[in-house]
């Protein structure tokens, strides 16, 4: 383990050119290969996840690298959610009871460009664009590579391989073709897809609607959601099932059968969308889909990163975040000057795997939780109180989200545990009424911290 090793990165998305800039500044030299075009030059969004929210652990990862405020300069903050109702009645949520803790939209191509650009800047770096890997040798650390611009294939001797290749990586497929050792894998897809529409800037090149928000369109069985761009618009994203249910990717399949759905459903975001028919029919329906896997790594070989390792749905606006993260905790171990990759690919997975099982496992919670019980009136006297309570008692009381989204020194499984515990304390209080007992805010905040630790206690003996 030296920095004349020749390090492959496959995959320069997010994580991978995030990967590729910190191992640069460390010294090692880093080469990426990409099979899609250079974002820089090339627009490749094709409807698909164009922007992302950034948080706490996201900028942890970007200040290490020195980017953080070229980041920042891109972003909108978005301080809470805010609910649409069918008639078009509002209602706000903020994300903390504390000031200043929000979340940011942000480009993920926008984001992805001062990336690769500022890794660009190191000599020790060199990314490679069309260029796709088919498989990887995983005994020998060879790289098989198909290029778009010339059809020709090829194969990259390394000495170590990071697969960053996201949901679909060409790394993790060879673990389990290679049948070297092991490998235990999971992918889990949810009954629901989802297809990105767009409310336009006004004339004046403003938006339409709060640009302070993440919009929610609640409707228990599906939603829309919208969040804000630099250039006035909105990206939309409608959650909606394959096939279950009255309405479906299925069966709308006419801009008759879509309108009336909007109409119905979502009157008030349906003025703000133009031209929803061509958005509906011409934007791809994405999956959603979590990734499970373990070991990450093979010998001191290779070893996955980021939605490689541990794709997540986008609903708790964590996964750039964790991936952001893992470069973050992997920093961490190479300050430990361990004697090899080996040693390092260890430790790192033993540091990891928990919290990414944990943030994959509340992603799907919040998925019910947005488009359901956001709605629902005990719900909402649940996250009144916890949002007067972290305004109360800023230094003792922390939401689940709070410990998530704004505490970027909480491991993920900590927090989903705690968080959980909570959750269920705050809410047995609420739906029995049992707080009209109570006489101060004080009291309060010690009876849920008192039934957080019994719960956790009764978790921890059923071994949960």
């Amino acid at each position: 383990m030296t920095k004349q090793d020749n390090i492959l990165i496959i995959g320069a998305g997010l994580c991978g050119s995030l990967l590729a800039l910190r191992l640069a500044q460390r010294g090692y030299k880093v080469e990426v290969y990409e099979s899609r075009p250079d974002l820089r030059t090339t627009d490749i969004s094709a409807g698909r996840s164009i922007n992302l929210a950034l948080s706490d652990r996201g900028f942890k990862a970007l200040r290490l690298c020195g980017v953080e405020e070229k980041a920042r300069e891109i972003c909108i903050p978005m301080y809470g959610r805010l609910m649409h109702d069918k008639e078009g009645n509002t209602f706000a949520s903020n994300y903390s009871g504390r000031e200043n803790e929000y979340i940011n939209s942000i480009s993920r191509g926008d984001l992805n460009g001062i990336l690769l650009t500022e890794a660009e800047k190191h000599e020790n770096v060199n990314i490679h664009f069309n260029s796709k890997c088919t498989s990887v040798d995983i005994e020998n650390t060879v790289a098989h590579f198909k290029s778009y611009s010339t059809k020709e294939e090829f194969s990259i001797d390394a000495d170590v391989i990071f697969g960053t290749d996201g949901a679909g990586s060409a790394l993790r497929k060879s673990y389990y073709l290679e049948k070297k050792f092991l490998f235990s894998y999971s992918q889990n897809y949810l009954t629901h897809g989802y297809k990105e529409l767009e409310i336009p800037a006004d004339k004046n090149g403003k938006h339409q609607i709060s640009d302070g928000h993440l919009h929610i369109w609640p409707r228990g069985e599906y939603m829309l959601i919208a969040l804000p761009n630099m250039d006035g618009s909105f990206t939309v994203t409608l959650f909606l099932s394959y096939d279950e249910g009255e309405y479906n990717f299925k069966n709308l399949t006419s801009e008759e059968k879509i309108t009336a759905f909007f109409e119905e459903q979502f009157p008030d975001a349906l003025k703000l969308i133009p031209s929803i028919k061509d958005e509906f029919f011409n934007n791809p329906t994405g999956a959603l889909g979590t990734v499970k896997c373990s070991p990450w790594m093979y010998q001191n070989k290779t070893i996955l990163m980021g939605d490689a390792a541990h794709a997540i749905v986008p609903f708790y606006g964590q996964g750039m975040n964790a991936s952001f993260e893992d470069v973050t905790v992997f920093d961490e171990i190479l300050n430990q000057d361990l004697d090899s990759w080996e040693a390092v690919f260890k430790t790192y997975q033993n540091s990891r795997k928990e919290d990414t099982d944990a943030i994959a496992d509340l992603a799907i919670d919040n998925f019910h939780e947005m488009k359901d019980h956001v709605a629902n009136p005990v719900f909402k006297e649940k996250r009144k109180l916890e949002m007067t309570l972290e305004k109360m008692f800023p230094n003792e009381y922390f939401s689940k989200y709070s410990m998530v989204t704004f505490n970027e020194d909480i491991p993920y499984a900590e927090a989903m545990k705690k968080g959980r515990a909570q959750d269920k304390a705050l809410l047995n209080m609420v739906a029995d009424n049992d707080l009209e007992n109570i006489s101060d805010l004080k009291s309060v905040l010690k009876r849920v911290q008192e039934e957080t630790n019994e719960i956790l206690q009764e978790d921890k003996i059923a071994g949960l």
